[in-house]
């Protein structure tokens, strides 16, 4: 087995597996050909699927097999007639194949099967029947789901793999008509401190986290945001197509189909060298909501965050927790003897951001947009620090410097206002954070910033919650769903527990609210 796969067995062994929970959590791509998969009884191949940039009349399906077979796709609008049909594919373990599904009718549950065959069957087999829904049309009722940072590389500090197989199942039993991942889920910085951040290793990364993931993605679109420990970040590029940077960003497109500016989805347009583009920042409406995903890491010249190359104390062997301390986690050292580019991470705050033409991107989407609710997504308020409104009046989300001076207009001369106040005046509802990994919900002029639980951290701690002066705070894990409704949309904190888990029930419900259309 190589190095990812190792380290796979070796979580799952932290904790009770029993067959049901293994195939529960469709880990068995992994396992499929090892000795404990013939244990199991695991047989291949073994086939996850990932939904992705769902459009009105259209879907994107990424198929991966644990062995090369020829796959097709059938699909139609009951559960016992496919009306249509896709062409044959070929996909093995590295390479995945993409089904565009189009000329799918708008506002419609789809249901789909992937069949496959192999080089020595004789017929095609048939796969599993899921489904997935186009576009709603505005007046329509729809949930969508959201969880924080998983972190699969901090197993036994933050991550559990059974417990994020739970949480996974919850959301795919809820059937939102999307799932949104806050960042931080395919870490590469524990290879980059071993200098192992070759293209490998580091796809293996991407690759296995589908094996959880399709539980869910397929029947539930995935969109993805960028984190500061994907390290897919313009600090890193230096020239050459093997830098950390441009690995993870391929690796990101090779295994999640995400979206490009088309007639559906508006975005960045600007190509990374190395990569093309980066899919880092997007926005699409959905019945009468608009969604909005911001990336300051693919725009700053220097760290955003943690530098590559040093580890913080969670990514540690001995070390607990997660997110350094209660306060405000560990602080990288100034520079990285790794770090490419030789650039540390940035003092000053104002020389790291979402660009000018980012934000002229988000000023231009938020004023356009008639939407009864706006939510806007990001790994965190500037990318880095701890908190949500305690920091949301800083620098060029709220234009003061650390000394409360305002000097946004000399800092950001083409910006109209900072991030914050833009968002208030053109109505956003709802601002969704991970980063901090504990559940918070707090309210600035009238704009809610909601800061989004980890799925499998088995401590059921409460992360950086010092870092937080107010707002209403639930321990981890688990999920959230917001389902939106012409009169109100409503905001869910599911929790997941497995069945040792005696103090916490599965799917108890930890918070809830909801808020008025603004428009």
């Amino acid at each position: 087995m190589n190095n990812e796969s190792t380290y796979l067995l070796r979580s799952w062994a932290k904790s009770p597996i029993t067959r049901r929970s293994l195939l529960l959590m469709a880990a068995t791509t992994a396992v499929a050909g090892t000795s404990i998969g013939k244990a199991i009884g695991v047989t291949a191949p073994v086939i996850t699927q990932v939904l992705g940039r769902p459009t009105n009349s259209s879907i994107a399906l990424s198929v991966l097999a644990s062995q090369p077979v020829a796959t097709y796709v059938e699909y139609g609008y009951t559960k016992t007639r496919y009306t249509g049909k896709s062409s044959e594919l070929q996909t093995a373990p590295n390479s995945p194949a993409v089904f565009d599904l189009k000329g799918l009718r708008a506002n419609s549950k789809v249901y789909y099967r992937v069949n496959y065959k192999g080089a020595s069957d004789t017929k095609f087999t048939n796969g599993k029947q899921y489904s997935f829904t186009t576009a709603r049309k505005a007046g329509s009722t729809f949930s969508f789901s959201v969880h924080g940072d998983t972190h699969p590389e901090r197993a036994g500090k933050m991550f559990n793999s059974e417990l994020y197989g739970i949480t996974l199942a919850n959301i795919a039993a809820q059937q939102p008509d999307f799932h949104i991942m806050m960042g931080d889920d395919f870490s590469i910085d524990p290879l980059i401190d071993k200098g192992q951040a070759n293209q490998a290793n580091v796809e293996k990364i991407y690759s296995t986290h589908r094996n959880w993931l399709t539980i869910a993605t397929s029947s539930v679109p995935l969109f993805l945001i960028n984190g500061n420990h994907e390290q897919a970040a313009s600090y890193l590029l230096d020239g050459t197509t093997t830098n950390p940077a441009v690995l993870a960003g391929n690796a990101r497109l090779k295994y999640y189909p995400l979206p490009a500016p088309d007639s559906f989805y508006s975005g960045n347009n600007t190509p990374v060298e190395g990569v093309g583009l980066p899919r880092d920042y997007y926005a699409w409406s959905w019945g009468d909501a608009l969604f909005v995903t911001l990336d300051p890491y693919w725009h700053s010249k220097n760290a955003v965050d943690n530098v590559a190359g040093v580890l913080v104390p969670e990514d540690q062997a001995g070390t607990k927790g997660g997110g350094g301390n209660k306060k405000g986690g560990a602080t990288p050292t100034a520079t990285a003897s790794a770090n490419p580019a030789g650039n540390g991470k940035a003092t000053n705050l104002w020389s790291i951001g979402i660009g000018d033409e980012q934000y002229a991107w988000l000023k231009k989407t938020l004023e356009t947009s008639k939407a009864k609710y706006k939510f806007v997504f990001a790994h965190h308020v500037m990318g880095t620090g701890r908190g949500a409104v305690e920091v949301s009046t800083n620098y060029e989300w709220g234009g003061k410097d650390p000394k409360g001076q305002t000097t946004f207009a000399k800092e950001r001369p083409n910006w109209e206002l900072p991030i914050h106040d833009l968002m208030v005046k053109n109505k956003v509802s709802i601002f969704f954070q991970g980063h901090d990994h504990i559940f918070c919900t707090q309210e600035r002029d009238g704009l809610i910033y909601q800061s989004m639980p980890n799925p499998a951290d088995d401590t059921f701690s409460m992360f950086n919650s010092d870092a937080y002066k107010s707002g209403v705070k639930a321990p981890n894990s688990g999920h959230v769903r917001v389902t939106v409704a012409p009169s109100q949309a409503k905001v869910e904190y599911f929790l997941a527990a497995r069945s040792k888990d005696t103090d916490r029930k599965n799917m108890s419900l930890a918070h809830s609210y909801v808020v008025k259309p603004k428009v």
